[in-house]
């Protein structure tokens, strides 16, 4: 999925990011959680029930229609409510969730689900296997955003408790597409609702149902009483606080006006870590900081153009400038936290062979463009600013252009833009996740609405769906990722890691490695 929500740095803070170009130090992201703050003494405390949990976000939820979603402000509200058959862990092992167990035929086409025992949805009424299978179902008809494209042939509710799927052919990352939020599951027919009325006010196997929803503000949520995990959530309530501007939130949290927050900009980390009275948690995370060049544009259809600005740029001085270390420089659009991210041979950081290039282009002497952001996004504006110094030697202008957040998203959307500074997430554990959202060129987002096309690249990436895991599909997809770093549809810069902080009075509040926060597991200390 595209992660669309704003991360920000005070723009004061430019000159240190440029002096920072000049010493460059490694990064890495961390695949565990780390905590900071005054909350371990008590960490092992009986967890406290009741109280709200009041949770600052970047963006506003706009709607809980989980099969035609994909930005992280509707993503990470979906995943309150509906569930899938299976999860993952921190580390993106493949988890029973809504089954609790499966069965794989030898042949590899045949998946037997086992429902958990008991399970009932917010509203009371018992979850059964023609549920789970009118809502994949559902899910295959809309395909939307992020489709559920395995070569399904038949799913049967064998009994209650237990469904049956079959596939066409192999396709080895059928657990991870499940375990993404978009293949919850929900009662069939809507509970005898409409479509509009039923994703007004879903129902669900979450820990959470929602309350109040204003699609412009903030979202409460109360606990699902009929949760399948004894107890929980802790909590009485959930609100999500719509604070777009990351200082405001830090403001808010400091003072006691926000139990936590989300998206900790890199350089305000060391001032939430030195706070007593704030906990900050951080775990790797599936996402890739990325400028992504419209190749419909007559500048970037040129691979010399594409391949000439990857040369100018040195991602480690970006990475170290932007995020103070608080991320890790890549090559590839597969983070170090998935399977399969391979070590390719970049473009990087050689202005002469950048220029020799640019010459062998249908544009030597240079040309202008501009280069798309979110406004209000001042890690973005740096990274913007940084890129529009690399490439003045070369006689390219990008103009930048900033715009509002929901705009800037309809204008690459409707592939309006030259080039743009974006990221690209993964929602479920397995590569073919971001390899189908980042070169298919036929699916829903025409590699991440670059169209970039790429014949082989298709041929690999079918392959790579249906070859099982081991040495040969390692193969595949590091010579697709080569192939990427040769072509540059997009560059790549740097992995992130999903940092949350939250009052000290707080517990169990820290990141899923998707970057959500489910919060069944968050206490507050009375």
């Amino acid at each position: 999925m595209s992660s669309l929500t704003a991360r920000r740095r005070p723009l004061a803070l430019l000159a240190a990011a440029a002096a920072a170009l000049i010493s460059l130090a490694a990064c890495s992201a961390a695949p565990a959680a780390t905590t900071a703050g005054s909350s371990s003494a008590t960490a092992a405390a009986t967890p406290a029930k009741g109280g709200t949990i009041t949770y600052g976000r970047a963006a506003a939820t706009t709607s809980f229609d989980l099969n035609n979603q994909i930005t992280a402000n509707n993503a990470f509200a979906i995943d309150k409510v509906f569930e899938p058959l299976v999860s993952f862990d921190t580390e993106g092992k493949i988890i029973p969730w809504l089954a609790e167990k499966w069965v794989v035929s030898d042949d590899l086409l045949t998946y037997t689900f086992t429902l958990r025992s008991g399970l009932q949805f917010s509203d009371g009424t018992p979850v059964t296997a023609a549920d789970a299978k009118a809502s994949l179902e559902r899910h295959i008809k809309v395909q939307g955003p992020l489709p559920l494209e395995a070569p399904i042939d038949t799913i049967t509710a064998t009994d209650a408790s237990t469904l049956t799927i079959t596939l066409k052919n192999a396709y080895t990352p059928f657990l991870s597409e499940l375990s993404g939020f978009s293949n919850g599951i929900f009662p069939k027919d809507f509970g005898g609702k409409s479509e509009k009325e039923f994703f007004s006010h879903p129902v669900g196997t979450g820990p959470w149902v929602v309350d109040t929803w204003d699609p412009s503000g903030d979202t409460t949520f109360t606990a699902n009483t009929h949760y399948w995990q004894a107890g929980k959530p802790y909590a009485d309530k959930l609100v999500y606080k719509v604070v777009a501007d990351d200082t405001q939130r830090i403001q808010q949290l400091q003072a006691g006006q926000l139990s936590g927050i989300e998206e900790v900009a890199p350089a305000t980390i060391a001032q939430l870590t030195g706070d007593a009275n704030v906990t900050v948690s951080e775990l790797g995370s599936w996402e890739v900081e990325q400028v992504f060049f419209n190749t419909q544009n007559e500048y970037f259809a040129d691979p010399h153009v594409r391949r000439a600005i990857a040369l100018s740029l040195n991602r480690d001085g970006i990475t170290q400038a932007v995020t103070f270390g608080a991320a890790q420089t890549v090559k590839t659009l597969i983070p170090p936290t998935i399977q399969y991210s391979a070590d390719v041979k970049a473009l990087d950081n050689d202005p002469a062979a950048a220029k020799t290039e640019l010459a062998a282009s249908k544009f030597p002497q240079g040309f202008t463009a501009t280069l798309l952001i979110a406004s209000g996004n001042s890690v973005r504006t740096q990274e913007a600013q940084i890129i529009q110094e690399a490439v003045k030697p070369l006689g390219i202008t990008l103009k930048i252009e900033s715009i509002e957040l929901n705009a800037f998203r309809e204008r690459f959307f409707a592939y309006k833009f030259d080039a743009m500074i974006n990221s690209g997430q993964s929602d479920a554990p397995d590569p073919n996740g971001l390899i189908a959202f980042q070169t298919d060129p036929k699916g829903f987002s025409k590699s991440f609405w670059t169209h970039y096309t790429n014949d082989q690249v298709t041929k690999l990436a079918e392959q790579g769906r249906t070859t099982p895991d081991g040495d040969a599909r390692a193969k595949i997809y590091a010579e697709i990722q080569q192939i990427l770093a040769d072509d540059v549809p997009y560059i790549p810069l740097y992995n992130t890691k999903n940092v949350v902080a939250s009052l000290a009075t707080v517990h169990g509040l820290a990141p899923r490695i998707n970057g959500s926060v489910l919060f069944q597991d968050v206490w507050l200390q009375k």
